[in-house]
Formats: C-alpha cells, sequence, structure tokens
C-alpha cells in the first residue's frame, strides 16, 4: 500500500491547519493591563510556526538519479575512468601532512592547540594566530612555528597522489588549509594551488611603505636559530605570508573559487575537521551532480544539530528572514546516506586512502614511484 497522500489531501489538510491556527489566534488583548503581544512570541511558539511554515512549503519531488554506481570504491574509480570526469578538484587541511612530523590543529592531545594550550597558558589558543595578538607579542608565534618544521620536511603518500592527479591531467586546483608548503616539495604547480590560509612560501616586512619579499629559505633560517625576523632592507618586523585570524584571505581563494567550482566533476576532501569558513562551505559550491569523496579519519561535513540552531539564532534575530530558504538551507552538506550515491567516505589514514584509491584505479606503480622519489625530479625543474 502507498504511504503517498492522495491527490488534494494534503493541501486540503493544510489548509485546515492554517484556517484553524488563524482562528485561534488572538489579536490584542482588551483586558486591561495586558501586554497586547500576539501569539507566537515566545521561543516555542516561534519553533512551531517555524515548523508549520516550512511543512507548508515542502513538496513532494522524483528522486534525482544516482551519481555513482556505488557507494565504495569501485564507484569512485568507475566514475574517474568514464569519460564524465575530467576535472577533479581536491581541498586538503592538516590530515595530509601529518605523517610528514607536521602536527595537526586539533588533535585532542597531540594537536597545535593542545601544545599551545599547555606551553603558553592562553585562555584561548587561537589567540597565537590573531593578527592583533602577533603585533604586540610575536616571539610566541615564532617559537611555535618551529613545531611546523621538523628538520627533514617531506611530502606524504596524499601529497604524491594530488601530484599523481596532475600528471595525469585530472587535477583542476588544489586548494590547502596547510601553510607548510608541501605540495610545493611534491612538484605540484604554483598555478595549481590555492593556499587558502597563506603559506611560509614568502613572507614580506610588514613596514606599510617597504614590503620586501623574504624567501622561505631565509624565514625558516631565522626560525630555526631563534632570531626575530627583522627586514634586511628597514629593519621592521617581517610575517610569513599566513592569514592570521583577522586578515582577509588571499584574493586569489575567491578568483579560482567562483571560476573552478561550476566546472568540478569530482571533488575530493581529504584530512580536514570541515569547521573553519569559509573554507569548508567549498563543499557546497560544486554542481548538483557531482560526486563528493572524504578521504579523513572521521565523517565531517554533514547536515546536523549546528545547522539547525545556527537556523534558529538567524530566525530569533531576524524577523523578516525568509522561511522558504529553509529546505535550501537543510539540503547542504554531505549526506553519506543518500540512495544518490553521490558522498563517499574512505575511512583511516589520508595515506592509506589514497593509497588504496591509487590501486584500485591501476596507477600503483606510478604512485609508489613518486612516493619514493623517483620521477620528482623532472618536474620539480620543470617548476624552479
Amino acid at each position: 500500500m502507498s504511504d503517498q497522500p492522495k491527490e488534494g489531501n494534503g493541501n486540503e489538510q493544510r489548509d485546515k491547519s492554517r484556517q484553524s491556527s488563524e482562528e485561534q489566534e488572538p489579536g490584542p488583548s482588551s483586558t486591561p493591563g495586558a501586554s497586547g503581544t500576539r501569539r507566537g512570541s515566545s521561543p516555542v511558539d516561534k519553533l512551531q510556526g517555524f515548523v508549520t511554515n516550512l511543512l507548508s512549503k515542502l513538496t513532494v519531488s522524483s528522486p534525482k538519479p544516482k551519481v555513482l554506481e556505488s557507494n565504495d570504491i569501485d564507484g569512485i574509480v568507475s566514475f574517474i575512468q568514464s569519460e564524465k570526469c575530467k576535472n577533479i578538484i581536491v581541498m586538503a587541511g592538516a590530515g595530509i601532512s601529518t605523517s610528514a612530523g607536521i602536527p595537526d590543529f586539533r588533535s585532542p592531545s597531540t594537536g597545535l592547540y593542545a601544545n599551545i594550550m599547555r606551553k603558553y597558558q592562553l585562555p584561548d589558543p587561537q589567540v597565537m594566530f590573531e593578527i592583533g595578538f602577533f603585533k604586540k607579542n610575536p616571539e610566541p608565534f615564532f617559537s611555535l612555528a618551529k613545531e611546523l618544521f621538523p628538520e627533514e620536511m617531506n611530502p606524504t603518500p596524499s601529497h604524491h597522489f594530488v601530484r599523481l592527479l596532475h600528471n595525469k591531467g585530472f587535477l583542476l586546483r588544489h586548494y590547502t588549509q596547510n601553510i607548510d608548503g608541501l605540495e610545493r616539495l611534491a612538484g605540484i604547480p604554483g598555478g595549481k594551488i590555492v593556499e587558502a590560509h597563506g603559506s611560509f612560501h614568502t613572507a614580506h616586512c610588514m613596514s606599510s611603505s617597504c614590503r620586501k619579499e623574504h624567501s622561505f629559505d631565509w624565514m625558516k633560517e631565522k626560525i630555526f636559530s631563534e632570531t626575530l625576523p627583522k627586514c634586511t632592507q628597514c629593519d621592521t618586523l617581517v610575517k610569513p605570508d599566513v592569514v592570521f585570524f583577522g586578515e582577509n584571505l588571499p584574493a586569489r581563494f575567491f578568483d579560482c573559487m567562483s571560476k573552478d567550482f561550476p566546472e568540478c566533476d569530482l571533488l575530493i576532501i581529504m584530512g580536514t575537521s570541515l569547521v573553519v569558513q569559509p573554507f569548508s562551505h567549498l563543499v557546497e559550491k560544486v554542481p548538483d551532480d557531482c560526486p563528493r569523496v572524504l578521504i579523513n579519519r572521521e565523517i565531517v561535513g554533514t547536515v546536523d544539530e549546528n545547522r539547525f540552531i545556527g537556523f534558529l539564532e538567524k530566525l530569533g534575530a531576524h524577523s523578516d528572514f525568509d522561511l522558504g530558504t529553509a529546505p535550501h538551507m537543510f539540503a547542504r552538506g554531505m549526506n553519506f546516506k543518500s540512495e544518490r550515491n553521490r558522498d563517499i567516505a574512505i575511512l583511516g589514514d589520508c595515506d592509506d586512502g589514497v593509497r588504496k584509491l591509487a590501486k584500485a584505479l591501476g596507477w600503483e606503480q606510478e604512485f609508489e614511484k613518486l612516493c619514493s622519489g623517483q620521477g620528482q625530479k623532472s618536474t620539480n625543474q620543470a617548476n624552479a
């Protein structure tokens, strides 16, 4: 027996519900001393009204076609090998660099934020990366920066997989939250990289009248010698081109984002918690029929209660907020349980995940060659 209501029943029921609620809703009270407020002013009534309006706007639509043949690696491989897949975008976070000895930010006991709390006893570890704090007291940041640079920095298998995508002609762009510059060491051309949060690759004098550029090697030498980096031209503090809290993201991030994501055929997300905006919202910029692959230790980027709470806050702050946007709002984010097979998760360490994918694609020999350092020299020379 079909669960779908008979034609017309749903609309008649909603009309009756609205009519009933309108008839029951009182106008301004005539009782002396009463406030005269309308029903719906309390949080509970506002929520009830929101749900009623939301349900009235929802329509039953036909199921969308499946994006991938299956919700596993085989489905991903089949899609990449098809004529549909020409432009792949990679989004990466700190998780792709941890095997290089670079700590991530949010691991409870080993992440950078945990180390900051122990060592510097700051009320909030993110203070270390606020531009105002840096200008007043830069020493803690440069002391911490030593942890970001192991003596021997080598790209990880995850970086080499992105390089392999480029070699195969698939890589449209690599968007990274990381500031370690390991993508460049892996031989990925600079034009293919968008460093959303900047990097240590270059540094500039903070004097507005100077702005002299300083190299990565120069900055690294200052950091490891525990010498505060001062401009070789005017002796003003030199800041790595890392985006601090309170600074704008690079213009290149927005320029490339607007052009790249509408052209994306496959989005690969690796080693990120997807909690830092606006980077986290990039997963929603691809076309609706673009498959998204998460290679991560845990599921992230899904529609959850945080979106609902945020929506209620917006609803409470703006009485004229358009409830018609709600269905679209809650459709955003990844859904790994959908029968559309659009969002696929490969859970575990990023390096293990890309190795599985490379093997399934028949790229294992080329991939391992890159990981061992062979075949990288020619590309590095070309990018020099």
